[in-house]
């Protein structure tokens, strides 16, 4: 096989694990990458690796076909790896080093035995849908989001008017700190932080989520991944608006125009069999600990 590490960073505590981790690889007969950010990581903790680096940009076009990825961080590392991966389809395996984790579902208990689990296919892959974006008078080197794209005031803490069309019919303007337009997998995120609803992956769906609405009744919309959504910052105090998709974020412009669609192409995340989203949420969002359900 032919596996690429990633990293963003990780902690001196988890480094031996991740070392011993790499040590058993090198010296099976798996071909191991590391991506530019992992071995800059691991090189502040070892000096003993001399493996090849794979640039960020330009994988998709790189004449190696990788079996997998494999991220070693939090959910922001995964939302990091998608910007890796791009439409190559290459899956990406989350090893949770970090906090809460919804995405990155494998323990760090569990590393030592990923690869058992890799080599007797004892995973599946699920397909998540990602957002596309274009207009915002704004460069974007990669429109697209695996969680949310959302839009907010950059100058000063005033509200923004933000109108809303969905296939060309008008929607709503929202008053509001600003707005959130997320995927199934994005529901867990900052939407679901501003009351959001938590969405199944595989639910077709968008979620319209209002930041701190000035008029109560307007909640949390979803609606189908068919529609094509667009946005019009209309005239404000600010003169200056952040566009964050997935964390990456850009600046436009008072009276952007900025429409969203469902990407053509989905990102594979890996989960071993003995992992479902049912146990992860209920896991993550501590659920169990109602002792009314055993």
């Amino acid at each position: 096989m032919k596996l690429l590490l990633h990293c963003k960073k990780f902690s001196r505590e988890i480094s031996r694990q991740i070392i011993d981790f790499v040590d058993n690889l090198t010296k099976s007969e798996h071909d191991i990458f590391f991506t530019k950010k992992f071995s800059e990581e691991i090189n502040r903790q070892t000096s003993k690796y001399n493996l090849s680096v794979i640039n960020n940009v330009g994988i998709s076009h790189s004449k190696k076909k990788f079996d997998f990825l494999i991220c070693f961080g939090g959910d922001g590392t995964i939302l990091d790896a998608t910007t890796i991966v791009q439409k190559t389809e290459i899956p990406i395996v989350g090893i949770n080093i970090g906090r809460l984790g919804f995405l990155a579902t494998i323990s760090k208990n569990e590393i030592s035995s990923l690869m058992n689990h890799l080599e007797n296919k004892n995973y599946s892959l699920s397909r998540r849908t990602l957002i596309e974006i274009y207009g915002g008078n704004s460069e974007i080197d990669f429109p697209y989001s695996l969680n949310e794209i959302s839009v907010s005031s950059k100058e000063n803490s005033s509200m923004i008017n933000i109108k809303v069309f969905l296939n060309n019919n008008y929607l709503n303007t929202y008053w509001a700190d600003g707005l959130i337009v997320s995927t199934p997998t994005g529901s867990t995120g900052y939407s679901l932080s501003c009351g959001g609803p938590i969405v199944m992956p595989k639910s077709n769906n968008f979620i319209i989520t209002p930041i701190a609405p000035h008029n109560l009744n307007v909640r949390p919309l979803v609606i189908s991944d068919k529609n094509i959504i667009r946005l019009e910052i209309i005239e404000s105090k600010t003169r200056k608006f952040l566009l964050s998709m997935d964390s990456r974020n850009y600046y436009v412009k008072q009276a952007s125009c900025i429409t969203i669609k469902k990407a053509d192409y989905k990102i594979n995340l890996l989960e071993l069999k003995n992992s479902t989203y049912s146990k992860t949420i209920r896991e993550k969002l501590l659920w169990g600990l109602d002792t009314r359900n055993y």
